[in-house]
C-alpha cells in the first residue's frame, strides 16, 4: 500500500471522504492517522464492496410500506416512526425534514463504488487483466447499478417509454469527485445508466460468486431482467431471465421446511443468487399481511405457514432473520420469464415455468394439480396472482403497483383506515413517487418532485 503523503491530493480528499461516508461507529469523533493508507492492489479495493453491513442493505423500504401487502393496526402505526407512518398513509411530506438514512446511505455506496472504479483505474496496467481486477471492477459497476435502480423505484416516475426522455430522473453520480454538482438525470438516462453499469458488470464479475454477498453473472443477468420486467420491455427482459436460469435454476423445495420454526428460512439458501435487504420498518416486521393476500393461499399450499404466522405476521425471509430480503432468487426469475411469455402468447412454456414453481411450494401430502390457463390472458392474470403471492415482502411490490397501474385491467386503488380516517392512493397518483429528500434540495437546488 502507499503513503497518502506520496499521493496527490485530490486522492487524498478522495480516500477521507471515504473514510467520513464509512458506516463505522464514531467516525464524528475519529482523528485523521498520520499512517492511513490508501488501496494499492484490486484485493484491497475489494475490501471496501465487502462491508456488507452497508453494500448489502437498504432496499427500497418506503415503498414496500407504502404497498398493499400489508396492514397495520393503528397502535403499530402510531408507535412508528414519521417517515413509516407517513409512508404508510402516503402523506404528502413524507419526510418532515428528517434526515432518510436509505437515500444517504445508497449514495454513500455509490460514491465508495465510484472510488473503487476510479482507484481502480490509476492502478498499473499490469494489475488490469487480473482475475482481482476484473472481479472488483465489475463488482463495483454492479452495486452502483443495484443502487441507481432502487433509489429509481421511490423518487423518481416508473419507467414509460413514451415521456421516459422528459420525466425527471435521479442524480447520478459518477465520480468520486465529492464537489460535483448534482442534477436530475432524465428517466431514461436513468435506466441508460443502469442498464450500461450491468452491461460492463457482465463482462468482469465471476460465473459464480465466491459469495452470494458478491455479485455473479447469473446476478447480473437476473438483475438485467428485473430491469427490463419494470421497463415493461417484456422480450429483454425473457432474454435476461432465459441467461440467469441457465446459470443458476435452483428451487427449494418447501416440504423440506420446518413451518413451525420463528424463521423457516435461512440466510444463503439454495435459491438466492445475489443476497440484499430492504432497509428496516416496524410497519412491515409487526404488521399483519393483508386479508385479501392472505386468502390467496390455499390450504396445502405451504407458503400460508412458512410465509406467515398464526397471528399472519410475515416470517419468510429469505435471509433467515426478520430483515426483509430483496436480493435475487430463482423464484422471482421464473416468475419473470413465465409472465413474459404470457405476454408473448406462449401460454405452456408459460405455464411450465408457473407449474415448475409451485409444485415446489405445494405439500407432498396432496397431489398438485398443474395451472392450466384458457387463453394468454388468463394465464397472464394467474401469473400475476402467483407473482404477488411469491415475491410478498421483497421489496418489489411497490415496482409492480406502478408498474401495472398503467394497464386498466390490473390498475388498483389502495384503501387504508388509520383512526377513523380513510385514506386512499390512486393509481397513477403524484404520491406514487417519494420527495427528494430537502438535505438534498437544499444543497444542490434540484427540483422537488410534486406531490
Amino acid at each position: 500500500m502507499k503513503k497518502l503523503h506520496d499521493l496527490k491530493p485530490m486522492l487524498i480528499i478522495l480516500l477521507l471522504a471515504f473514510l467520513i461516508m464509512s458506516c463505522k461507529k464514531g467516525w464524528l469523533d475519529a482523528k485523521p492517522s498520520k499512517s492511513l493508507v490508501v488501496p494499492g492492489t484490486p484485493e484491497e479495493y475489494q475490501t471496501i464492496l465487502d462491508n456488507t453491513s452497508l453494500f448489502n442493505n437498504g432496499g427500497p423500504i418506503w415503498g414496500e410500506v407504502a404497498s398493499d401487502d400489508h396492514y397495520a393496526t393503528d397502535n403499530i402505526v402510531n408507535a412508528a416512526s414519521a417517515i413509516e407512518r407517513n409512508s404508510y398513509i402516503w402523506a404528502k411530506d413524507v419526510f418532515e425534514g428528517n434526515t432518510v438514512v436509505n437515500w444517504q446511505n445508497a449514495y454513500r455506496r455509490i460514491l465508495q463504488c465510484n472510488i473503487v472504479i476510479e482507484g481502480l483505474d490509476d492502478l498499473p496496467a499490469s494489475e488490469h487483466q487480473t482475475t482481482s481486477f476484473k472481479n472488483t471492477k465489475g463488482s463495483a459497476y454492479f452495486y452502483r447499478a443495484y443502487d441507481f435502480y432502487n433509489l429509481a423505484q421511490e423518487y423518481c416516475k416508473a419507467y414509460t417509454a413514451s415521456t421516459a426522455a422528459s420525466d425527471l430522473g435521479i442524480p447520478l453520480r459518477l465520480s468520486a469527485n465529492i464537489n460535483e454538482k448534482s442534477f436530475r438525470a432524465t428517466v431514461q438516462e436513468t435506466y441508460d445508466q443502469i442498464i450500461g453499469d450491468l452491461r460492463t458488470a457482465r463482462a468482469l464479475v465471476p460465473v459464480s460468486p465466491v459469495y452470494k454477498t458478491r455479485p455473479s453473472q447469473a446476478a447480473v443477468y437476473g438483475m438485467l431482467a428485473r430491469v427490463y420486467l419494470s421497463m415493461e420491455d417484456y422480450s429483454l427482459a425473457k432474454v435476461y431471465a432465459d441467461s440467469c436460469l441457465a446459470l443458476h435454476s435452483k428451487l427449494l423445495d418447501y416440504n423440506t421446511l420446518n413451518a413451525s420454526a420463528s424463521r423457516p428460512f435461512v440466510r444463503f439458501n439454495d435459491e438466492v443468487i445475489f443476497h440484499w435487504l430492504t432497509g428496516f420498518s416496524n410497519i412491515t416486521r409487526l404488521g399483519q399481511v393483508d386479508n385479501s393476500l392472505y386468502d390467496q393461499y390455499q390450504l396445502n399450499d405451504l407458503r400460508r405457514t412458512l410465509f406467515y404466522t398464526p397471528a399472519k405476521v410475515f416470517k419468510g425471509t429469505y435471509d433467515g432473520t426478520f430483515s426483509l430480503f430483496n436480493g435475487l432468487a430463482t423464484d422471482e426469475i421464473l416468475l419473470i420469464r413465465s409472465e413474459c411469455l404470457a405476454r408473448a402468447g406462449q401460454v405452456n412454456p408459460a405455464l411450465s415455468d408457473l407449474n415448475t414453481l409451485l409444485k415446489s411450494r405445494w405439500s407432498n401430502s396432496v397431489p398438485y394439480v398443474p395451472v392450466t390457463a384458457s387463453s394468454s390472458t388468463d394465464a397472464l392474470d394467474k401469473i400475476l396472482v402467483e407473482r404477488r403471492k411469491e415475491l410478498a415482502y421483497r421489496g418489489l411490490r411497490w415496482t409492480d403497483l406502478r408498474r401495472l397501474n398503467k394497464d386498466t385491467r390490473y390498475a388498483k386503488t389502495i384503501t387504508r383506515t388509520i383512526a377513523g380516517q380513510n385514506y386512499q392512493l390512486p393509481p397513477n397518483s403524484q404520491l406514487c413517487v417519494f420527495p427528494i429528500p430537502i438535505e438534498e434540495i437544499n444543497a444542490s437546488g434540484i427540483p422537488q418532485n410534486p406531490r
